[in-house]
């Protein structure tokens, strides 16, 4: 007979930053999920993320498949965040930086790789 167990454990740890990390990685939830939203496959994320074994990001999808109005909610805040994080930052850019990101933001938006070493 085959012993199941009642419960699966998470892969997941919260780390002093409040970040969410796959457990021995430092790998987020976040981005696992974001490349699963954007159609990667589990293989197509393992090979991505290779540290993290392939049976922990099936488990990580099965989890946000069960809880996925509260995880999209909890994505939509941390883009908030990083948004706040990255606008602050920028803020502080020298003129020449902020040249150097609007440069390559055009070149992003563009499509063209050229321009790029």
């Amino acid at each position: 007979m085959l012993n199941l167990p009642e419960k699966i454990a998470l892969p997941l740890k919260t780390d002093e930053q409040g970040n969410i990390r796959v457990s021995g990685t430092r790998v987020t939830l976040d981005s696992i999920l974001r490349f699963y939203l954007q159609g990667s496959t589990p293989e197509e994320l393992h090979e991505g993320f290779p540290t993290v074994p392939i049976t922990d990001i099936y488990i990580i999808i099965a989890y946000y498949l069960a809880n996925q109005g509260d995880i999209d909610r909890w994505l939509q805040v941390r883009e908030i965040e990083a948004e706040r994080s990255r606008s602050e930052w920028e803020a502080r850019y020298t003129p020449e930086q902020k040249a150097r990101a609007e440069y390559f933001r055009k070149l992003l938006a563009s499509g063209d790789s050229y321009g790029c070493l």
